[in-house]
């Protein structure tokens, strides 16, 4: 597998698929697989290694889901109790219902109360401007700032439908961080520290409103229309005003594994146990009901393409994580759980046969097929040696 999985990484980079990339495959015991190719930035020489750091945008999800199960079971959330109790704030948040003859936004109450598994799930009616062409109209038409301005104030955006009418991926996991933060009494990066990063020895993981710079960074990249690349220079004066729980995290693929075999493990690592066993088997179910993940279309092709991973099969959601619910071309089973990074970014669970693997690439657009096809090359190649 090593073999097979090292020329996978080198061939993308020379192919140019990839600037740079990182995987890590393990099992509940151990680590299977980890390697690099490529650069960490483009034509600097400087070698992509498996202790590069970089953004790793969603997967941060499923650990603020960690991090607010913990807080479930220490008695400082509830699943179901509306979460405007823990954030006032969301008790004034109305449903777009489209626009009037004047072009102005028509506003309405919730029928139902959000709740915090209706943010979990993606089920509260938030979305992302990025993949929402009402909410991108609705963001450009009031001023407000869009979500990668690192404003807390663009967390008020309106929802796109009635809590738990559909499935649609958005913002609830930066509100999810929000409601932490009001019942723990400290910021999220130190209850996530705490109670997830510590305890599993991920001392490479940090939000980046607080993480110090690193010489093992990696640059972001842009793919040019000749295929080739570009870092995108980091801009100055961005740092977010919040702990960004949807997607604020900075770190390496070697951490992310100890956080994947804590999941593999039933919530216990090398004696640290963050959940109990029965909490990480409730955020492995389907929590949507009947619903469906569902395309995500892209209003900004610079940033996303189109968005669904194995398109045409049925896919659920846990708390925190895409459930698919049939075997898929890679080899991973059903009941796997999986999610990914806006940067290319991608992890599974299969906690069936025992194994989980992660891989980081620093590119834009999100999904792109070449990258994309990279990933999904390396977890096949897991299953062709298991």
């Amino acid at each position: 597998m090593k073999a097979e999985i090292d020329g996978i990484l080198r061939r993308a980079v020379a192919a140019g698929d990839v600037p740079g990339m990182v995987a890590v495959v393990v099992d509940a015991a151990a680590t299977r697989y980890e390697g690099a190719a490529g650069e960490r930035t483009v034509g600097t020489g400087d070698p992509m290694t498996v202790d590069t750091v970089g953004a790793i945008y969603s997967m941060t999800k499923p650990l603020i889901g960690v991090a607010a199960m913990h807080a479930v079971e220490a008695g400082l959330l509830e699943l179901d109790a509306p979460a405007s109790r823990v954030r006032p704030e969301l008790e004034s948040i109305e449903v777009l219902d489209g626009w009037d003859g004047d072009g102005e936004p028509i506003l309405r109450p919730p029928r139902t109360a959000i709740t915090l598994r209706n943010l979990l799930t993606h089920t509260s009616g938030f979305s992302y401007d990025i993949w929402n062409a009402e909410t991108q109209r609705y963001v450009a038409h009031s001023g407000m700032p869009p979500l990668s301005s690192g404003r807390l104030a663009a967390l008020r955006q309106p929802l796109m439908f009635d809590p738990g009418e559909r499935w649609e991926y958005g913002i609830g996991i930066d509100w999810v961080g929000q409601m932490i933060e009001a019942v723990a009494g400290c910021t999220l990066s130190e209850y996530v520290t705490e109670h997830v990063l510590e305890p599993l020895g991920m001392h490479d993981t940090a939000f980046r409103r607080v993480a110090v710079p690193t010489d093992r960074m990696a640059s972001m990249h842009a793919r040019l229309a000749d295929g080739s690349f570009v870092a995108i220079e980091r801009q100055e004066g961005t740092v977010p005003e919040f702990d960004e729980g949807g997607g604020g995290l900075v770190g390496t693929m070697v951490d992310y594994a100890r956080f994947l075999r804590m999941v593999l493990r039933g919530g216990e690592l090398d004696g640290r146990r963050v959940l109990a066993a029965e909490t990480v088997d409730l955020m492995a179910q389907n929590h949507i009901g009947q619903l469906q993940v569902r395309r995500l279309p892209t209003t900004n092709p610079l940033v996303s393409l189109d968005a669904e991973f194995f398109p045409g099969t049925p896919k659920r959601w846990g708390l925190t994580w895409q459930i698919d619910e049939q075997p898929q071309v890679t080899g991973r089973p059903a009941g796997t759980l999986m999610w990914a990074g806006l940067s290319n970014c991608f992890h599974w669970i299969d906690r069936r046969t025992g194994i989980a693997g992660c891989s980081m690439i620093q590119l834009l657009p999100f999904v792109d097929e070449r990258a994309l096809r990279s990933y999904y090359e390396v977890e096949a190649a897991v299953y062709a040696a298991n």
